[in-house]
């Protein structure tokens, strides 16, 4: 079993202090404190209107931070690759958001995809980041992830977290097989989207290897009635196996 690392997506604090203008809730002092509170990562997903993480805030993040760093986005903007190129994370995720959507909803099709997916994914990993595919977890787009040189997959859990309050045993059969192949194939596998204190431990002790997960939204719901150290705590004891 490998120990999963806790990645926390800041988007939802960016959203706080842009809807009030100024810079409170401080980005870079809320990410200090996940890293100080035991966070491994540090997440963030720029989109182009700047709703919530600005472009600056990157900037800002990669002087300051000192765990892992994983910026999400779409490549298909050229001002999001120039913006990753430009600063290096740790690790860039590959998410096929269209234009103005408001959360992701689904990973990419590696198999109609491939050839564009193998020329960004060459473009990033050729200067130094790591790269992850968010896919979905079907068998077949594993497969299709592997032929593109990315290193890793992150799982898009949305379904597995509504399931999961239904049969969590069905919930997490197709999530076990993707990761199985990904594993078959050597890739990292990652996980993200709807994950919370409730569904994680079970989706963490039921997929092998789970190398990554990145937890926004319920992480910072929770911490506004439990605290943030308190809550990075709770998310890390479901992490241990």
């Amino acid at each position: 079993m490998t120990n999963t690392k806790l990645s926390v997506n800041i988007n939802k604090i960016a959203t706080l202090r842009n809807s009030r203008g100024g810079n409170n809730p401080d980005i870079i002092k809320t990410a200090l404190n996940c890293e100080r509170f035991g966070a491994h990562g540090i997440t963030v997903h720029p989109r182009p209107d700047e709703r919530h993480i600005r472009y600056q805030d990157v900037i800002d993040l990669k002087t300051n931070i000192s765990t892992e760093f994983n910026i999400e986005g779409n490549c298909t903007e050229s001002k999001f690759v120039d913006l990753v190129l430009a600063n290096k994370p740790t690790q860039v995720t590959l998410v096929p958001d269209a234009s103005g959507q408001l959360t992701s909803n689904h990973g990419w099709d590696t198999i109609k995809h491939q050839n564009y997916l193998q020329d960004m994914v060459g473009l990033f990993t050729q200067a130094g980041i790591r790269v992850s595919l968010f896919v979905d977890a079907e068998p077949e787009m594993v497969e299709a992830a592997k032929a593109t040189g990315t290193q890793r997959v992150e799982l898009y859990t949305e379904a597995y977290a509504k399931q999961y309050l239904i049969d969590k045993e069905k919930a997490i059969e197709p999530y076990f097989k993707a990761a199985q192949v990904a594993l078959k194939l050597g890739l990292g596998v990652n996980a993200g989207h709807d994950l919370d204190v409730y569904n994680l431990k079970y989706f963490a002790l039921h997929i092998p290897h789970l190398l990554e997960v990145s937890i926004g939204h319920a992480l910072i719901c929770d911490a506004l009635y439990l605290g943030l150290e308190n809550t990075i705590q709770r998310y890390l004891q479901q992490l241990k196996n």
